[in-house]
């Protein structure tokens, strides 16, 4: 099992402030799972416009959380890091569900199950927790991509 800070996370991520949905990996096994945790702060970005009377953290942002989640777990799996020669893209969402908003204040909790890879495309299960409340659950397809450097 390996856990990640953020300083670790941003060697496994190519996202910065304000797209960063990863502060902590709890435990990721290689192959398998990953646990990461996203404190959600009142001075998120999104929060003065969704919406200034009842602020929620927008549901795509839960969903681009678990796949920030998935691609950790991937390039840990790969053994490898995003360099200016490779992509990860995300390419599909299925079964996604919402089932209690998240809120400044939460630790949101993201679970993510590696399905299988093939030929550079990954698919995983994912879940987003609060206090062990499910908030938010999807099938999150992903694909990986070598790409000739700029030149």
């Amino acid at each position: 099992m390996t856990s990640l800070d953020i300083h670790q996370i941003l060697e496994h991520l190519p996202h910065r402030y304000p797209m960063l949905l990863i502060d902590r990996v709890l435990d990721c096994e290689a192959g398998k799972t990953i646990r990461a945790l996203k404190n959600v702060s009142i001075n998120e970005p999104f929060f003065p416009g969704h919406y200034p009377h009842s602020p929620v953290m927008p549901g795509v942002l839960v969903i681009e959380a678990m796949a920030q989640a998935a691609a950790i777990l991937s390039f840990i799996t790969m053994n490898a890091k995003p360099n200016a020669e490779s992509l990860y893209y995300f390419v599909g969402i299925d079964n996604a569900r919402f089932k209690k908003p998240v809120m400044p204040g939460d630790q949101m909790i993201l679970e993510v199950e590696l399905k299988r890879s093939l030929r550079g495309m990954w698919k995983y299960s994912g879940k987003a927790l609060v206090d062990g409340t499910l908030c938010a659950e999807a099938d999150l397809m992903c694909a990986y991509k070598m790409v000739a450097p700029a030149a």
